[in-house]
């Protein structure tokens, strides 16, 4: 005579299997949400990026000389508000200017973005 063993998972195998899945679906929710937090950063610089070329394709279809000194602005991209900074120096060449813009979130002294450009004289 056989004795037949009943079929099926003991509750230690499935305590033991929940908390594998538990930790598996905790590590999938962190990495979920550093990707989301890169998406957003990764908007946030290609945005102030865009105003930092917009900023010197301004400059350069003005054809205008710009003075050698520093100004600041404020620019809206993408329904986002972003304030930059134009510092014009000279170059080495001299019928040329270089332009450095930064781009930052208002509030913020790190920039997002930065784009250095050079004007000919007109």
């Amino acid at each position: 005579m056989s004795v037949s063993r009943p079929r099926g998972f003991t509750l230690l195998e499935i305590l033991v299997a929940l908390a594998v899945l538990a930790i598996a679906l905790v590590a999938t929710a962190r990495s979920m949400g550093a990707a989301i937090d890169t998406t957003a950063a990764l908007r946030d610089r290609t945005l102030a990026r865009w105003v930092a070329e917009d900023r010197l394709a301004e400059l350069e279809l003005r054809k205008a000389w710009p003075a050698l000194d520093v100004k600041e602005g404020e620019a809206e991209m993408g329904g986002r508000s972003f304030r930059w900074r134009e510092e014009t120096s000279a170059s080495p060449v001299a019928r040329m200017r270089r332009v450095e813009l930064s781009v930052f979130e208002p509030g913020a002294d790190t920039p997002l973005a930065r784009l250095t450009g050079f004007l000919e004289q007109p």
